[in-house]
């Protein structure tokens, strides 16, 4: 049985920080760096800071600058958090269906 870390497989494991159009390459790094930080979390820990996130950009103390950081984060969050679902649903899915063999 899989533990609570071992995390799911992504395509974004494996990717190079590629610089988008208008973007520099600090900028590809951080958004890389950023990836690899999520990448690591659990479920519970991506829940949690998402939930951060939004409590952060709801109480509007922050700057736009800070909001828009936030705000990718908050996205690098929830597509993780979907990854483990979807893992999960998968998980679901293949114990039920070998038990209708």
């Amino acid at each position: 049985m899989a533990t609570r870390t071992q995390k799911p497989a992504t395509v974004d494991d494996a990717a190079a920080p590629t610089p988008e159009p208008g973007e520099d390459d600090a900028t590809a790094q951080a958004r890389a760096a950023l990836a690899a930080e999520v990448a690591a979390l659990s479920y519970e820990e991506a829940r949690d800071a998402l939930v951060d996130v939004v409590r952060r950009l709801e109480s509007g103390a922050e700057t736009l600058e800070e909001s828009l950081a936030l705000w990718e984060r908050g996205e690098a969050l929830a597509r993780r958090c979907e990854e483990w679902l979807a893992g999960a649903q998968a998980r679901l899915d293949a114990a039920t269906a070998d038990g209708e063999d």
